[in-house]
């Protein structure tokens, strides 16, 4: 065996042992990651698995001590869950959808997305998934809110259900145990659709506040900064005043978000942009400041300068550096805070789902991950929770994971596979 294949064995064996250990194979992961170099790409690199859905019986891997079993079947495009407090599971189910492309590249690229289930017809609805019998399967099925413009984030606070639809928050009476909602419900913050569509949705400790992700239209504004006006950021809803404003900036696609209670901070995931290489710049999970700017798109991980972008210097010089790397191109959608104890083997830390890459030469996420937490902050390299949404040759995808969410158990977290068309439940073996 020459030197160059007994290398190629020893990093072999190193990533059989890693993902053994439960930890992801990714480079720039952590709280000091390793970014490499941005390498421009004239044309992005462009590398998506087909579709494929799960075979029968056939399930993501879990980590030791834990298992996995499909909570809700038959969805159409589920992407976020929202538990409510009589335990009833609510999924938004919806999709991307463009415009006609307009060039070439628009043509392949929307092409690769419908074969990956990426974009095609929106169900515009949330459904209701009850669990009576506590077996961890869901035996009743409502549609509890239709006819909406592609629904993402759920929020219950009082007698008022809230739906981030893309183009704004809207507004709906509730009554405890209802499976099903009418109305045209009340719009109280309207935001730009298009881009980066989805809105999640979370409420404040005290009740008072919501707090909504909303996406830049592109990549680095590539339509300029006036048509990012009032996107790439976290937006705040004061609920006694009903006023609205940008909390936090420079976030190109922040999507899931949770309290960290020991710190009381709120943290979100956010994807980075595309075109410079498969690790750099990583997508991240970070607490975030209010008044504070994420760099985007002038910036990435502190003041590491875009210079595809014109410049805005002072802008650049007050980046907020991230806390935690995720590794590059990961799609790290959902999010939310494991309170220790809820799965075996697994303390205190952060959930999230990724959905996966399409611009890299090997792919990454199509994974559940964990990423443990001490005094408020992140202490350690990510586990593994789930795997195997992809198949080995990297040519098919079984599923993708979007939403997580603490099940009503409280033993027991959920997974919005949007390929598998199914709400994954994780419990101790």
């Amino acid at each position: 065996m020459d030197m160059w294949a007994r290398l190629g064995a020893v990093v072999g064996g190193a990533m059989v042992l890693l993902r053994r250990l439960g930890a992801p194979s990714m480079a720039a992961v952590g709280t000091a990651p390793t970014i490499p170099e941005a390498r421009k790409q004239g044309i992005m690199t462009l590398k998506m698995p087909t579709a494929q859905g799960w075979g029968p019986g056939q399930l993501p891997q879990a980590a030791q001590g834990l298992k996995v079993n499909a909570f809700a079947s038959g969805l159409e495009h589920p992407r976020w869950i929202e538990v409510l407090p009589n335990g009833d599971v609510l999924v938004a189910e919806a999709l991307l959808q463009t415009d006609p492309p307009k060039t070439v590249m628009d043509r392949v690229m929307q092409a690769t997305m419908r074969r990956a289930r990426a974009l095609g017809h929106s169900a515009n609805r949330i459904s209701l998934w009850r669990d009576a019998d506590g077996d961890g399967v869901a035996e009743q099925r409502e549609v509890f809110l239709e006819n909406q413009n592609q629904p993402f984030g759920m929020a219950l606070v009082g007698d008022t259900f809230y739906v981030g639809n893309t183009d704004g928050i809207v507004a709906f009476e509730y009554q405890p145990g209802s499976t099903r909602l009418n109305g045209p419900g009340k719009k109280l913050v309207s935001f730009k659709p298009a881009g980066h569509w989805t809105r999640s949705l979370i409420v404040s400790p005290d009740r008072k506040r919501i707090y909504a992700g909303v996406g830049s239209l592109s990549n680095i504004a590539d339509e300029g900064m006036e048509a990012e006006e009032g996107r790439a950021a976290i937006w705040e809803l004061d609920l006694v005043t009903g006023q609205a404003r940008i909390f936090a900036g420079g976030l190109r696609n922040p999507v899931g978000m949770a309290w960290e209670p020991v710190g009381g901070k709120l943290w979100t995931v956010v994807n980075e942009r595309d075109g410079l290489g498969d690790e750099t710049p990583p997508d991240y999970l970070t607490s975030v400041q209010d008044g504070g700017f994420y760099g985007w798109p002038y910036c990435y991980w502190g003041q590491t300068v875009d210079d595809r972008v014109p410049q805005d210097a002072a802008l650049v010089a007050r980046a907020v550096t991230p806390d935690y790397a995720l590794g590059g191109h990961t799609a790290s959608l959902g999010l939310c805070w494991m309170p220790a104890g809820t799965l075996p083997g697994f303390g205190d830390g952060m959930v999230i789902g990724q959905h996966g890459s399409w611009n890299r030469s090997k792919l990454s996420g199509y994974r559940v991950i964990f990423v443990p937490f001490r005094d408020g902050h992140p202490s350690g390299p990510p586990r593994d929770i789930l795997w195997g949404f992809l198949s080995p040759d990297e040519k098919v995808s079984y599923g993708r994971p979007v939403g997580v969410a603490i099940g009503p158990d409280k033993a027991s977290i959920l997974v919005a596979d949007d390929v598998g068309d199914v709400i994954l439940r994780v419990t101790g073996a």
